[in-house]
């Protein structure tokens, strides 16, 4: 599972030590709320039917997409669904295409999503090889469902602008940039982007 809240707490407290204006914005706003999903597949699919589309609709496409298999948790169901039925719930061609690859990944045993390699990279590069799968996906599956403390998904838009605000930075640094501002902060940037995400929420631009 993710971050427990205590790790949170402690990893976000190791940050204020090496960058003052984590412990400003921590005095100023709280600590983050942990962002915690189950490990396994139904996560995964989760994150391919939300793509692009609000919360709000990718909970009413998962739900037509439960109905329209008789169980979206089971990758056999998904995986015997025509393109056809999975396009009638509400999925677009692509991400038919990307349900039904995640699905034979996991029944064929290529992608054991519950023994995924230690090393963050090398699960990285196993995640990504599904379609649909890009490393943003596989960054945040990791911190959110395995509790990996290092993930940072400096490729997320709003990781880059908040860290700029964090930071005071004149303009919102790159994703480059932020890879390389976050360096220091290891092995603890998967609560940097977690508090990133909660001054985006709580403080205005």
């Amino acid at each position: 599972m993710g971050i427990s809240a205590e790790r949170l707490k402690e990893s976000l407290d190791a940050l204020a030590g090496i960058e003052p204006a984590f412990g400003r914005v921590i005095a100023s706003i709280g600590y983050p709320e942990p962002r915690i999903s189950a490990p396994g597949y139904v996560t995964l699919l989760r994150a391919i039917v939300g793509q692009q589309v609000s919360i709000k609709a990718a909970a009413a496409i998962w739900n037509k997409l439960d109905a329209a298999v008789g169980g979206a948790d089971d990758p056999a169901r998904v995986a015997a669904a025509s393109e056809e039925t999975l396009r009638g719930a509400g999925l677009s061609r692509m991400k038919a295409l990307y349900a039904h690859s995640l699905a034979d990944e996991v029944l064929s045993g290529r992608l054991d999503l519950l023994n995924l390699p230690a090393d963050d990279e090398e699960a990285i590069a196993k995640l990504v090889k599904v379609k649909g799968i890009g490393r943003w996906s596989a960054e945040i599956y990791l911190l959110f469902a395995e509790g990996r403390t290092d993930m940072w998904p400096a490729g997320d838009l709003a990781v880059q602008i908040e860290i700029g605000r964090i930071l005071g930075l004149p303009e919102k640094p790159t994703e480059k940039a932020v890879r390389n501002l976050a360096e220091p902060w290891r092995p603890h940037r998967g609560a940097a982007a977690i508090l990133s995400w909660h001054h985006r929420h709580v403080v205005p631009i």
